[in-house]
């Protein structure tokens, strides 16, 4: 049952949300020299808890349009496959997906009492883009832009919490780790471009179509190292944060299978895979270098 319910909830999909809170609490190290250790807990336990949110929900309404009954699931895409199989109901799942979408509101309420507006109005829109996001967002195309915004105000309230200030180098840096993020459920989108097409999602990938879709990733993955050199330079990031582009060689892998004339299964696997590893690896190292 445990097994199920970690399934469920794509525990290996979580780090990236881990990763945005570390990175937050590294640019506040990095600008005051300290970290509350308790505030520094309950805000992944809170970012973790909405995070856990998005993704049940999303498995509960793609079950309820008919999308997962009709897409191969891999072990990167085509969701969990938990109501498909039958190993949980549908109610149940949606009822765990409000759950954690109350703890993470809880968590966020008491950070609104000691912090004030600013992360009233970052939880608000948590709140909010996380009930609506497998229903309005993703249907309209927007589903990378919301991850990208999402990755900034998680290391800007991860630093606020800290601080309490706001913070062009949180930003800077959340925008990294942001467009990492979103890298990663682009490349998860190729796989389902059928079923999510006959079932009346408009994603990206299918707003943009195959072709052209595989030259936006290629732009698209490569930016985060773009801004890593010229964070270096303006100082939002330090030297150190050059360390980031050991992982280039992944993203270029991912960028060559993908714009392959012909694309099947195991190409996209290998582009899905070097776009995770890429994804956690980078954003590991830019928290870690902030520190140094």
């Amino acid at each position: 049952m445990v097994r199920d319910w970690l399934r469920a909830i794509r525990v290996k999909f979580l780090l990236a949300s881990v990763i945005a809170v570390f990175v937050g609490l590294s640019v506040a190290y990095w600008k005051t020299g300290h970290i509350n250790y308790i505030y520094s807990i309950l805000t992944v336990l809170g970012v973790v808890s909405l995070h856990a949110s998005i993704d049940l929900l999303n498995d509960y309404w793609d079950y309820v349009r008919g999308i997962d009954k009709d897409t191969k699931r891999t072990r990167f895409s085509g969701g969990t496959g938990v109501l498909p199989e039958n190993i949980l109901s549908p109610r149940t799942v949606y009822i765990a997906g409000i759950v954690f979408l109350c703890v993470g509101a809880i968590i966020g309420i008491y950070f609104v009492t000691i912090r004030g507006e600013v992360i009233a109005l970052i939880l608000g829109f948590a709140i909010i883009s996380i009930y609506f996001y497998s229903t309005k967002i993703v249907n309209m195309g927007l589903g990378e832009a919301l991850i990208v915004l999402k990755g900034m105000l998680i290391v800007q309230g991860a630093y606020y919490v800290q601080t309490p200030e706001l913070s062009t180098a949180a930003v800077y840096n959340g925008l990294i780790v942001g467009i990492l993020s979103a890298t990663v459920l682009f490349a998860n989108s190729f796989p389902d471009f059928e079923a999510d097409k006959r079932h009346g999602r408009h994603t990206l990938v299918i707003l943009l179509g195959r072709k052209y879709g595989a030259k936006f990733f290629t732009i698209f993955i490569l930016v985060p190292y773009a801004l890593i050199v010229v964070g270096t330079i303006d100082g939002y990031t330090k030297v150190y944060t050059l360390v980031c582009l050991m992982t280039l060689p992944l993203a270029i892998r991912a960028i060559v299978f993908l714009n392959k004339d012909s694309i099947g299964e195991t190409s996209l696997l290998i582009v899905m895979s070097n776009t995770i590893w890429c994804s956690r690896l980078t954003g590991s190292l830019l928290a870690i270098s902030l520190i140094l």
